[in-house]
């Protein structure tokens, strides 16, 4: 079950390292399933490799920055939304200036 937070300074989180290039704040998270909200940072110049699928929806909010999808070959901004089904493919990415999302990861 995903924990209960009231509110709170998300800056109380320190930033973790993610995967390459890439540093996470969770803000709550399912233990027992990918259910999880978190704020990710990609650095500049990150370019991710091959397309992605995953077993779990997808929202993702862009805060600040850049996200160029490059099988599309479209840059999307801060402000910019996806919602995406467990399967649906997306990616490769690259970001030239880096860029803040607002992830959330429902298991189906």
């Amino acid at each position: 079950m995903r924990e209960e937070h009231e509110f709170f300074p998300t800056s109380d989180i320190a930033w973790q390292p993610a995967t390459r290039g890439v540093t996470e704040r969770v803000l709550s998270r399912d233990p027992d399933t990918a259910t999880l909200t978190r704020i990710a940072r990609w650095e500049p110049g990150l370019e991710t490799e091959g397309v992605l699928r995953h077993d779990f929806h997808e929202e993702v909010y862009l805060l600040e920055g850049d996200l160029t999808d490059l099988t599309l070959d479209q840059t999307f901004r801060a402000g910019d939304f996806a919602s995406r089904r467990p399967g649906m493919p997306h990616g490769p990415y690259r970001t030239e200036n880096g860029c803040v999302m607002l992830e959330i990861r429902t298991s189906s």
